[in-house]
């Protein structure tokens, strides 16, 4: 049977592991916002009716691609109108038979297919949230190792001074190198062993390998590939960022297949719901992929990924 309101709720609950906090951060809240934009970028809806645009088309594609779904209905209070809302009962073949709203301004049942219709995203009203929610974490985490590493790449020159003296002497030695002078005179006796301590006037800290441990273009590259995977779950055609050789043609429309899968299935979903409410009620909304007419070039040798990407 379709998901209900109960396994939903748990699956949104149970999707970011409890030892991880990444779903708590301000990269997380960044990226749910721009991967939520990203994928709203895919589909394009004409014919809405007036009163649905501005503002209102934006909370129509809103409570599509997070909740999987929206009830149309006509009030003689606010016209035709949408809203999310909750389901009540099933019939024969488990669809829901009520569509309820709870909001502050209206509160009321009504009878699906014969007072509303139900405009849906997905086959299972479940929305691409989980989609979202997911990458956002991973690109979240990836975020804290891409500012770990830059600042671990800095390295400052490290010296020990035996007294305050060679420390002041030191910091001189920099301050004139860094301003830009030729050249730096500085008492040799800086140099010398002390011959009672054995102590040498200073001593350098080196760190070695430095450039090894330096892995932030790993990082943005393996960031790049999340980003070529999210959008071959939306829909957004893309090639792999991390294949270096040059893509033939089968290879090129194998990816093209997988990037438009789901999203595919999302327009068929929407067709057939859409279609139930231009008949009840007269409109003519109409769902477009706004990427449709982008098709992957096909010249028999394929191309390079930097003239694609």
């Amino acid at each position: 049977t379709p998901l209900n309101y109960d396994q939903i709720n748990n699956i949104d609950g149970h999707l970011q592991p409890t030892m991880l906090k990444y779903c708590n951060s301000v990269t997380y809240a960044y990226w749910q916002r721009s991967l939520y934009q990203r994928a709203i970028s895919t589909i394009d809806f004409k014919g809405l009716p007036e009163h649905w645009e501005a503002s209102n088309r934006d909370f129509f594609y809103w409570c599509l691609f997070r909740f999987g779904y929206l009830g149309v209905f006509d009030t003689d209070e606010f016209g035709l109108s949408f809203q999310p809302g909750n389901f009540y009962g099933f019939d024969f073949y488990y669809q829901p038979t009520e569509f309820i709203v709870a909001n502050p301004k209206l509160s009321k049942r009504f009878k699906i297919h014969k007072e509303c219709e139900i405009i849906k995203l997905t086959p299972d009203y479940a929305g691409i949230w989980d989609i979202i929610s997911y990458y956002a974490m991973l690109l979240s985490a990836l975020d804290s190792g891409i500012s770990s590493s830059i600042v671990n790449s800095k390295f400052a020159w490290m010296m020990g001074a035996k007294n305050k003296a060679a420390a002041e002497t030191l910091k001189k030695i920099f301050d004139r190198v860094a301003s830009g002078e030729p050249a730096v005179v500085f008492d040799q006796s800086l140099l010398q062993i002390d011959p009672q301590s054995k102590e040498e006037g200073y001593t350098f800290l080196e760190r070695s390998n430095l450039k090894q441990s330096y892995i932030t273009t790993d990082l943005l590259m393996d960031k790049s590939t999340l980003l070529s995977s999210f959008d071959a779950e939306i829909g957004i055609r893309s090639l792999p960022y991390n294949k270096k050789e040059r893509l033939v043609t089968a290879e090129a429309e194998s990816r093209e297949q997988d990037s438009t899968a789901r999203l595919m299935v999302w327009k068929a979903t929407l067709d057939s719901s859409i279609k139930l409410v231009n008949d009840m009620f007269g409109t003519s909304i109409k769902a477009e992929l706004t990427y449709d007419d982008k098709e992957v070039p096909e010249d028999g040798t394929g191309e390079d990924n930097a003239d694609r990407n």
